[in-house]
């Protein structure tokens, strides 16, 4: 036979870990968010690479080139 009343401990815990979650669901909606905007302000896909401030010879674009 299983007792099944709970404690008012774990009804005011059971608050708080909905509170965290819920929080901790906001933080990761506020990463995602500044990194899709920051994606989307540099616009082209190697301005992204050479964001890092080491600039690759390899995906600079050649003069003469209408790339």
């Amino acid at each position: 036979m299983a007792i099944r009343v709970e404690h008012e401990v774990h009804q005011r815990r059971k608050g708080r870990n909905f509170g965290v979650g819920a929080l901790l669901a906001c933080f990761i909606g506020l990463i995602f968010a500044l990194t899709v905007v920051k994606v989307l302000q540099l616009g082209d896909a190697r301005q992204f690479e050479n964001f890092d401030h080491v600039a690759r010879p390899a995906i600079v674009p050649e003069e003469g080139t209408s790339e």
